[in-house]
């Protein structure tokens, strides 16, 4: 099997080629060059080194990938004729997609591949910004860059900073984390004569002239601490800084039955916000959900039971093996559907085992009206359900002369237990008409609290104590509030 061997021509000029690596270009043949935008290759031309270089392959395609894709083929084509030398910029195990390209063919037997070495622009560029990589460093590829991809608590470099375009894409996902006029470094031609390191406020990265090939970008780690507040990995430090031993007393003293009716009100207040309409109110009730996730959490850190990393895994694992219509080739083309999926999905993993009853799952805790609620959809699910709404209205109307029959009856445990009859019958003929009674009980709640705020205005405003007011007074001005649109 006939051999690419792969040369890397370093980060700087001619004269820091290596020697070993200038004599084995001196004598390969064909040499082909991935580009001739490179300080060295201009005295490979002095020294009459022959070569064939791709640069127009870069004009032939909008992506990166495909011009890549192309040269790889372009070399393994060649291979098949007799070993074939390749030169790229710097190194070629460092940002260099053609290479991995090629290993990748040699994995599958198309080629052998021979690495001859060569020098990495990393180590020029961290020359030319004074870094010591081994206090945390990140190498990133400016052309596919994701946001959550860069730690802001690591020196981190962005290669490939072709032109305004991409430096103004790093630029976009950057201020996402960091103050507009957050320092960084440009770099051009590192390690070369024409070396230059330019320091610009982030807001103006992508205004720059010198963008070109031989241009990166370097941040500096982030070293103020409230830079870092929406960063998951603080969150997670200070919740355990407060249940370590030297943390805050309440929050160590805390259990997960302790904790409870924290969540249950913050979920509350969240609703609340959501209600309101509020988005800052809902930032804030958010956080306090939360919290109260982070702490649970953090407790089964404690006990080494389980770890947030635990709860995500599971949660992430769970999302995808339920979506197989977007991460698998599962059809799903409405709600209904994915609905329909979803509880099949759930029966599979029970591993066909049957429930004590169609009923389990349904937590007790639930507010009467949400409990109501699920309970009736799941019985109907296996057919216990009206196909028509009348006899719904004739169950509620049957309870109501049960309840009023039991009024006169004096026995408070049955006029409780037929008042709930009414209550269940009435939340039946919401979900037929998809009405969530909680929500509907909730909008009946904030409008008697608007209405009666009226009444309470209506009556400072008459100087009266409003225990002077009649009912039927009173009443006017509930009228008005209704009249008002209140």
């Amino acid at each position: 099997m006939n051999t690419i061997y792969i040369f890397g021509l370093g980060a700087g000029d001619f004269e820091q080629l290596p020697v070993g690596v200038y004599r084995k270009l001196k004598r390969a043949h064909p040499l082909f060059l991935r580009t001739k935008e490179h300080p060295a290759v201009k005295g490979l031309e002095e020294e009459g080194i022959a070569f064939t270089a791709f640069d127009d392959v870069y004009e032939k395609h909008e992506q990166f990938a495909d011009v890549y894709e192309e040269i790889a083929r372009t070399l393994i084509e060649q291979a098949k004729r007799g070993d074939v030398f390749y030169a790229v910029p710097g190194h070629p195990l460092v940002a260099e997609q053609t290479v991995q390209l090629l290993l990748e063919a040699e994995r599958r037997g198309d080629c052998r591949v021979v690495i001859e070495g060569g020098q990495s622009f990393l180590d020029a560029l961290f020359t030319a910004v004074r870094i010591d990589p081994i206090e945390g460093f990140q190498l990133l590829d400016a052309t596919a860059f994701q946001g959550d991809e860069w730690s802001p608590s690591l020196h981190a470099v962005f290669c490939q900073v072709y032109d305004p375009f991409i430096a103004s894409n790093v630029k976009l996902s950057l201020m996402e984390q960091l103050p507009d006029d957050y320092p960084v470094y440009i770099v051009t031609a590192a390690g070369t004569k024409s070396e230059q390191v330019k320091q610009v406020p982030l807001y103006e990265l992508d205004r720059q002239t010198a963008l070109g090939n031989l241009t990166s970008v370097y941040v500096p780690p982030v070293k103020d601490e409230p830079l870092l507040y929406h960063r998951f990995e603080t969150l997670r430090r200070v919740i355990a800084t407060l249940r370590g031993p030297d943390g805050c007393p309440w929050d160590r003293k805390q259990t997960h039955a302790s904790l409870k009716r924290y969540l249950l009100e913050e979920a509350y207040e969240l609703l609340e916000a959501i209600d309101e309409n509020d988005d800052d109110h809902m930032v804030e009730e958010l956080g306090d959900v939360l919290l109260q996730v982070m702490l649970h959490a953090q407790i089964g850190a404690d006990s080494g039971l389980f770890s947030i990393d635990d709860v995500i895994r599971t949660l992430t694992a769970k999302m995808i093996r339920r979506h197989p219509h977007v991460f698998g080739n599962v059809t799903a083309e409405t709600a209904e559907q994915v609905t329909v999926n979803w509880e099949k999905i759930k029966e599979e993993e029970k591993g066909g085992e049957q429930p004590e009853s169609i009923l389990a799952g349904i937590p007790k805790s639930l507010p009467g009206t949400m409990r109501a609620y699920e309970l009736q959809k799941k019985a109907a699910k296996v057919g216990f359900d009206w196909d028509d709404v009348a006899p719904i209205w004739q169950k509620v109307e049957e309870e109501m002369a049960e309840f009023r029959a039991e009024t006169s009856g004096g026995r408070h445990a049955e006029l409780v237990g037929e008042f709930g009859d009414v209550l269940f019958a009435l939340i039946n003929l919401a979900r037929y008409y998809g009405i969530q009674p909680e929500e509907a009980l909730q909008m009946a709640n904030d409008k008697f609290a608007r209405r009666f705020a009226y009444i309470e205005e209506q009556v400072r405003k008459s100087g009266r104590p409003i225990t002077s007011f009649s009912l039927a007074e009173l009443d006017r001005f509930w009228e008005e509030a209704k009249e008002n649109g209140r």
